[in-house]
């Protein structure tokens, strides 16, 4: 049997879990200057800074296939790929530094960094 203190005990515990997933979205993973990084075959391929105002298209050609890769309002997706599933168009775009896009026949990473992600680049998470 619950009593009324139950039930509102319950709802500020369910109101604070689900603000702490929105504030650790949008404010604890933001970066004032974020780059793309490109990988392909797990080598770097390219690095480039993401600005608002830039609009570019990207053309990868490799022996493993193609991919046409649009920036542009500061977010990334692969308009054309080679590949038959077609996945990594069907992503849509990403625009936030930890996001990635795969395309695992042409053997293409692209992923979102923040400048800070520089720093610690093989620490995932630290626990105290």
């Amino acid at each position: 049997m619950t009593t009324k203190y139950d039930k509102i005990l319950i709802l500020i515990v369910a109101i604070l879990s689900i603000s702490s997933i929105f504030i650790s979205k949008n404010y604890l993973n933001t970066s004032d200057s974020k780059y793309l990084y490109i990988e392909i075959n797990g080598q770097k391929y390219k690095e480039i800074i993401i600005d608002p105002s830039l609009k570019k298209d990207i053309d990868i050609r490799t022996e493993y296939g193609y991919n046409k890769i649009r920036i542009e309002k500061g977010s990334v997706r692969v308009i054309k790929a080679s590949c038959p599933d077609k996945l990594d168009i069907k992503q849509g775009k990403i625009s936030s530094p930890g996001e990635i896009i795969v395309c695992l026949p042409n053997k293409l990473v692209i992923e979102i960094r923040g400048k800070s992600d520089e720093k610690n680049d093989d620490m995932d998470f630290i626990s105290y």
